[in-house]
């Protein structure tokens, strides 16, 4: 595969994401500046790369950092202490520099900020796409699925700083929301890495990485309901239950809901890494088809039902509503 092609398949599916995102919000700035903080993003996680190098370096002049990475807790160390704080802090100081000049000229929006965040973190995993390509550590299909995780991160912090920069009444309170929302951040960043990491390791540490994916998803209706916020629109409302044995009930049933859905997002995900080698004829297999045919509609079901539950939340939440209204 050529560099270029490489270069394509690393950016399409931030583009893409991007795209999605500058549509769905009605006062996006242009998509020309849109890009140009992608650019930007991509810049950052080139420092990001550097100074965790650096990093590294320094700190085996002290411990033994190699070492460490051979367990769990030392990868956790890692995460917490070097790859969450460099790689949000760059994206936040990128987004921070961008908002700031761009307030000079004009009127910025919270949900502006909010997406100049995303277009940040986008072109972050864009350059972490190529890195991870060029090297040959990750697949494509590994690659594409991660896309929108970056933008998931920093999606936190993104809302505060949104809401500081383009508030004039509640501004002090932004400010003091915006540092946990940055550690917020960080540690959901070092959390998913660590599960991403846990299948290498023997029973039990390995069934950890069952819970990725639903984290991915609830992080995923985090940012959707962050976006909701800075849109100015009410955030879509799940737990309704008036006593506390109703809302320990309803947490329960989303809490599996994410279980299901986030694991029937792994099956398929599982399902296509393991088809990836075969040739398009060989799919078709008696077999092989009837193996893709059973693991497709098992997963299918989970997703179903997990949807259903989801729902079912929803709908109550709005007879409730519609009660207190009347």
């Amino acid at each position: 595969m050529t560099e270029f092609s490489l270069l394509l398949w690393a950016a399409i599916p931030p583009l893409l994401l991007l795209s999605y995102y500058y549509y769905r919000v009605f006062t996006a700035p242009s998509l020309l500046r849109l890009l140009l903080l992608l650019v930007l993003g991509a810049i950052s996680g080139f420092v990001a790369l550097n100074l965790e190098l650096g990093f590294e370096t320094v700190a085996n002049w002290i411990v033994d950092w190699q070492r460490w990475q051979r367990w769990l807790p030392g990868i956790a160390l890692r995460q917490l202490l070097e790859i969450g704080p460099i790689e949000e802090g760059c994206k936040l100081v990128t987004v921070v520099a961008a908002s700031y000049y761009y307030q000079r000229n004009y009127r910025l929006r919270p949900s502006t900020v909010f997406l100049f965040t995303i277009a940040v973190a986008l072109g972050f995993t864009a350059q972490e796409n190529w890195i991870y390509l060029f090297y040959n550590t990750a697949s494509i299909l590994d690659r594409s699925i991660g896309t929108p995780v970056h933008a998931m991160f920093s999606a936190p912090w993104g809302y505060a700083l949104g809401m500081y920069i383009c508030s004039h009444t509640r501004r002090h309170q932004y400010r003091h929301l915006l540092p946990g929302a940055w550690l917020n951040s960080v540690i959901c960043h070092a959390l998913v890495n660590v599960l991403s990491s846990a299948w290498r390791y023997p029973t039990p540490l390995n069934f950890c990485s069952y819970g990725l994916f639903p984290f991915l998803l609830w992080m995923f209706w985090r940012m959707e309901q962050l976006l909701q916020r800075v849109q100015g629109k009410f955030p879509v409302v799940l737990i309704s239950g008036i006593t506390p044995q109703q809302r320990y009930w309803e947490r329960g049933l989303l809490l599996f809901a994410l279980m299901l859905g986030g694991n029937a997002i792994f099956g398929l995900f599982l399902l296509a890494r393991k088809l990836s080698p075969l040739s398009l004829s060989q799919l078709f297999y008696p077999d092989v088809l009837r193996f893709i045919l059973s693991r497709f509609f098992l997963n299918l079901v989970f997703a179903v039902v997990g949807w259903l539950i989801y729902r079912y939340l929803r709908r109550s939440a709005q007879r409730k509503f519609f009660k207190i209204q009347l």
